[in-house]
């Protein structure tokens, strides 16, 4: 008896002791820094543990290295000979995006809380054992030859089946289903939806990056040019026809010319980096890309304002997605309601046992038995301290804060509609005059080189000309880009940039 105390007693006392020395995973004080002691999981069993530094060394504050963070995925469909167009960079992203396989796997969770809630429609059946042993030892009041105690002994098995079925609530449980139904559609939107930000993402940084890449070879002219208004210079001056000052200017132009093309090359290779961030691959991933920078615009169309806007709020996932919301939030509504309504159920079980009974090694007694039942029943709340009153009124809150949100979308995306129908407007604008002033700079630069090479011109002007042009140049590409960036941001936020074909 006394050993059958004492086992449960010392694990009692083992497990109690844990908890004390949990305390020895982290660091003593705030101002020591953290190693792994040997008290954690095993998260650095093949890596090895880092050791405490000895006393007197700086403070490390560290963390072990742990090589199997360092590995990152790999994209095997990449051919780094091809020059890869707009759509094919789409079609890479969205096979590798992280982002979309997220908001696929939300879908998915939105998609099992419907069944979780229809599943409360049909019966639940479980399957019980109850089985064991119980011994009693009491002592005789008077010892009947060497027996002391009278011990009996009970075993036996019980095994059950049970039934329990919500027969009906008032529409509880279908309210509360239309409501997941609601928001399963919900999440569905929005997998679209970061699809289709996905293909923006893309095509905003892949014409930025091709902006980056004419600035880059614009600047590459803009040398060679201010190379050859040095060139002219320094075989005047040798000749005898320019001053040491003219030769200082020239090359300051060249080193001018030089700086920018070393920036543009820089803000070239920053753009190509955002395109794969955009796209969500191996960021050390190293592919060719297409430049886009001679694509022809069309002149400033008159955009259908109402038409579009229109279009918008009947396909716009972040609209319909908000629209399923407030559906579902009214849904909540019917079943706080239903909770002041009695329900009906059922149950149900079906039982049988089997024991047996010995006294001091008396015969063996069997019994065995059976049972089962059917019963009905309901359940009428009377009284909660408000319980679902408060449930009714926070349900009712939501529904109201639903709709503003709802009606708040649909201004947002109308805004957008009219600030990007402004922006691609006021972009090919900019690029028709762009286009124009970039022509009458090339027209200057070469009559300005020409004049100063024939001996009628001066330095000055051809330097002058010279930066007009590349400023006129670089301006045009970076309307041409931002016209392109504006018609595929119009087609986002009209909700039309679906598919990788659709990309401006």
């Amino acid at each position: 008896m006394a050993l059958r105390l004492i086992v449960p007693f010392a694990m009692a006392v083992a497990l109690a002791a844990c908890a004390p020395n949990a305390a020895n995973m982290t660091s003593p004080n705030a101002e020591t820094p953290w190693h792994p002691n040997g008290h954690e999981d095993r998260i650095w069993s093949v890596q090895g543990r880092s050791e405490p530094p000895p006393p007197g060394s700086p403070r490390s504050f560290g963390v072990p290295a742990d090589p199997t963070l360092a590995v990152l995925p790999q994209t095997p469909d990449i051919d780094p000979r091809r020059h890869y167009r707009l759509a094919e960079l789409i079609d890479v992203a969205q096979r590798n995006n992280p982002a979309t396989r997220a908001a696929w796997q939300r879908a998915r969770e939105a998609a099992l809380a419907v069944g979780m809630i229809e599943a409360t429609f049909l019966p639940v059946i479980t399957a019980n054992v109850i089985a064991g042993r119980q011994t009693v030892s009491t002592p005789l009041p008077v010892p009947i030859g060497s027996q002391r105690y009278f011990e009996t002994t009970t075993d036996g098995v019980s095994p059950s089946i049970a039934l329990q079925w919500l027969l009906f609530d008032f529409g509880r449980r279908a309210a509360l289903a239309e409501a997941a139904r609601h928001g399963a559609t919900a999440a569905n939107v929005l997998f679209n939806a970061e699809h289709q930000k996905l293909i923006f993402d893309v095509t905003r940084a892949y014409y930025v990056h091709g902006a980056a890449m004419a600035r880059a070879r614009i600047a590459g002219e803009a040398l060679r040019n201010s190379t050859a208004i040095r060139s002219a210079v320094e075989a005047r001056q040798a000749r005898g026809l320019a001053t040491s000052v003219e030769v200082a200017q020239a090359r300051q132009q060249v080193a001018q010319a030089e700086l920018r093309r070393v920036q543009a090359e820089g803000q070239q290779r920053d753009t190509y980096q955002a395109l794969i961030s955009a796209m969500g691959v191996n960021p050390t991933l190293r592919l060719q890309v297409e430049d886009a920078g001679q694509r022809p615009l069309p002149d400033a169309p008159d955009l259908p304002v109402d038409d579009m806007i229109g279009l918008a709020l009947a396909r716009r996932p972040d609209v319909m997605a908000s629209y399923q919301a407030l559906r579902a939030s009214n849904a909540g509504i019917a079943a706080a309601r239903a909770e002041f309504l009695p329900s009906v159920f059922v149950a149900g079980a079906l039982a049988s046992g089997q024991g047996s009974f010995n006294a001091s090694g008396l015969p063996t007694i069997g019994q065995q038995a059976t049972g089962s039942g059917v019963l009905f029943g309901a359940t009428v709340p009377l009284y909660d301290s408000g319980l679902r009153a408060a449930r009714l009124r926070q349900a009712e809150a939501q529904a109201a804060a639903a709709e503003n949100t709802f009606r708040r979308t649909q201004n947002v995306a109308v805004g957008e509609i009219v600030a990007a129908g402004n922006a691609l407007r006021t972009a090919l604008e900019s690029h028709r005059a762009a286009s124009a002033l970039a022509s009458a700079a090339s027209t200057t630069y070469d009559a300005a080189l020409a004049a100063y090479r024939n001996g009628v011109g001066t330095v000055t002007a051809a330097t002058a000309a010279d930066s007009g042009l590349l400023d006129a140049r670089q301006a045009q590409a970076e309307a041409h880009a931002a016209a392109l960036i504006g018609a595929a941001n119009l087609a986002f936020v009209v909700g039309t940039l679906t598919s990788r074909d659709a990309a401006p």
